[in-house]
């Protein structure tokens, strides 16, 4: 497996994954599955604004994982926080790809100077809220019901990671 900056090739892929996570996982809380057209103008937009978009491939290329991030919120106070996702094909789940997509993930962020990564995550997401734990991440909030998918109420957790130890942001 490599991990690699996303072309333009690996959208079919990206939009493929992200719409099984759409139909069968409230790893996003969205129910309306989009476009390779959508999933090429969000790639575009997320690249030019400076942001990666890595993807995890096999020995054939294949796309097997992708991760990202971008901005927490719109302000520029935040603008040293990022809020990252990650999404895995489902027949490749539990391999270790969403870790090695969060590994690369997070030294792309210590690089462009970022100092917080956030994690919105279901809160009975087990397996995510477990991977963000060993990658150092801390749970510090849950926003019970905030969210609505299958018929059900969800809670949100919130979990971050410091990515460095300054004590004051660049002047």
């Amino acid at each position: 497996m490599v991990i690699r900056d996303a072309d333009r090739d690996a959208v079919p892929a990206i939009t493929a994954i992200y719409n099984d996570a759409v139909q069968h996982t409230t790893a996003v809380w969205n129910g309306t599955v989009v476009d390779e057209d959508n999933r090429r103008s969000w790639l575009d937009a997320r690249t030019s604004a400076g942001f990666p978009v890595l993807v995890a491939a096999d020995e054939d290329g294949d796309v097997l994982g992708y991760a990202t991030y971008g901005p927490w919120r719109a302000f520029e106070g935040y603008r040293y926080t990022v809020e990252h996702s990650v999404y895995v094909r489902s027949d490749q789940r539990g391999r270790g790809l969403g870790r090695a997509l969060m590994v690369e993930l997070i030294a792309r962020a210590r690089a462009q100077g970022l100092h917080v990564m956030v994690a919105a995550v279901e809160a009975g997401n087990v397996g995510s809220i477990r991977l963000h734990d060993t990658l150092g991440f801390v749970k510090v909030a849950t926003l019970p019901q905030v969210g609505a998918k299958f018929g059900q109420w969800l809670d949100l957790a919130f979990l971050q990671l410091t990515l460095d130890d300054r004590s004051a942001p660049p002047a």
